[in-house]
């Protein structure tokens, strides 16, 4: 199932952005599916993606300590939208798990041909932060 503008209204990260905006962003993020025990994302090594959870749940670690537990409606990997440096946590599916994952090189690609959303997405980044009264 695609993922929907209402859902990325919903990520703070997204959710300065006009609709007609938040419109060009489905169609670059592609459906990806894991088994459970499947690691996402490995702590210390380089990001390449931004996740958002559709269904299942995934367990995230940082030095091997269980930190939180996501499921559909989450998102992880906004870092890596900007940054290929290392992952932050580990995230490793729980349960069978499908995510809509959007590339950081889809990312930037698309903010490169559209210089307008620069200001709304680093709004946004500003808002995942909690620096929100700043």
């Amino acid at each position: 199932m695609p993922l929907d503008v209402a859902a990325l209204k919903e990520i703070p990260l997204f959710a300065t952005l006009s609709d007609e905006e938040l419109e060009q962003l489905p169609p670059l993020f592609n459906e990806v599916s894991f088994t459970p025990g499947h690691v996402i994302a490995h702590e210390g090594r380089p990001g390449f993606g931004f996740f958002v959870i559709e269904s299942g749940t995934a367990k995230v670690t940082v030095h091997g300590e269980e930190r939180n537990s996501l499921g559909p409606g989450s998102y992880f990997g906004e870092i890596a939208l900007v940054d290929s440096g290392p992952r932050a946590a580990t995230v490793a599916a729980e349960t069978p798990l499908t995510a809509h994952m959007l590339s950081g090189l889809e990312f930037r690609s698309l903010v490169g041909e559209n210089p307008g959303l620069a200001l709304p997405l680093l709004q946004g980044f500003w808002r995942m932060l909690g620096r929100e009264d700043d």
